[in-house]
């Protein structure tokens, strides 16, 4: 692309006064009047398409993952300091595996975790598995599982839970099961969608006039998110001898998660050449999603619109 730019200058003001008039007005038209429905299942299967031509790319999408995803930041921290405080085999829980990106970070972090990760769709889980065998990475598995009826006492160290409580309905019941599957003195990890906004949801969408609040961003949440009182409450109702929680996605968070999430959801919704922008984008975007989310891990939050809780046997 470089070598092309540079052959070829005569055509790059034209082209990039081009891509810069398609993208300015394609903004403005999504945020003005809501025409496009924000998902990222669409999204995501292009993505995958894209990296799972192989293994090292692969590799490459969950570093990238890692980085932008200001969550992963909070749950690398989290799993950091009770890394601290174990020794030996671990048996960990993925509830809600997806892509499998914490089950490759913790699998590969230490060889003495076994880690388990649960999900609901299959093709997914296949991937997974698939990937996890090519790489070599045995202390990795993956089941479908409905984590309503997960039903295995006494088993696991750990259970981690990113962006999944927010999509279930009978959210207690899931606590109930967490809890039983946890051995003594076992940790439950959660990141979830605070009541603050953390869905996107109409009303703050309006507050902040970002799409008029017509549409929520996420569009799949059977709740608007979660306060700290009401996960902490129904985690001691499940039984949980202690808790806490606390605010991730903090106002440098929003703004991160602005740049480096939302604005290029939108685009790629728009159009998917936005493919071809991307790369760009992110070369300008991605030193200050960086200062950004390190604030806010480091900052202490009265509000935002995430929350990250854990709760222990």
């Amino acid at each position: 692309m470089n070598d092309t730019m540079s052959d070829e200058r005569i055509i790059v003001p034209s082209f990039t006064h081009s891509i810069i008039h398609s993208f300015t007005h394609s903004l403005i038209h999504s945020f003005k009047h809501s025409l496009i429905q924000m998902k990222y299942d669409p999204i995501k299967r292009k993505l995958g398409v894209v990296f799972n031509q192989s293994p090292t790319l692969r590799k490459l999408f969950y570093s990238l993952l890692d980085i932008l995803l200001l969550r992963s930041w909070h749950i690398r921290k989290e799993l950091k300091i009770w890394e601290k405080t174990i020794s030996g085999n671990q048996n960990i829980l993925d509830a809600g595996s997806g892509f499998g990106q914490y089950d490759y970070y913790m699998a590969s972090r230490n060889k003495n975790w076994c880690v388990t990760g649960l999900d609901v769709k299959q093709d997914q889980i296949d991937d997974c598995n698939d990937f996890f065998s090519k790489i070599g990475l045995s202390n990795a598995k993956f089941k479908f599982g409905d984590l309503t009826k997960l039903n295995k006492p006494n088993n696991f160290n750990m259970i981690l839970c990113v962006d999944v409580m927010e999509h279930i309905e009978e959210d207690e019941l899931v606590l109930q099961n967490f809890h039983s599957a946890l051995k003594d003195d076992g940790v439950l990890l959660i990141s979830t969608p605070s009541d603050k906004g953390g869905s996107d949801v109409h009303h703050h969408d309006h507050d902040d006039h970002d799409n008029d609040g017509t549409h929520s961003f996420i569009d799949e949440h059977v709740r608007d998110g979660y306060s700290i009182e009401d996960m902490t409450t129904k985690m001691k109702n499940a039984g949980f001898k202690k808790s806490k929680a606390y605010y991730q996605y903090g106002k440098p968070g929003k703004i991160a998660w602005k740049l480096s999430m939302k604005f290029p959801i939108i685009m790629l919704n728009t159009s998917y050449l936005f493919f071809i922008v991307l790369p760009f984008y992110y070369l300008i975007t991605f030193p200050f999603v960086l200062i950004l989310n390190w604030l806010d891990v480091k900052t202490k939050h009265k509000t935002g619109t995430g929350l990250v809780a854990l709760a222990w046997k």
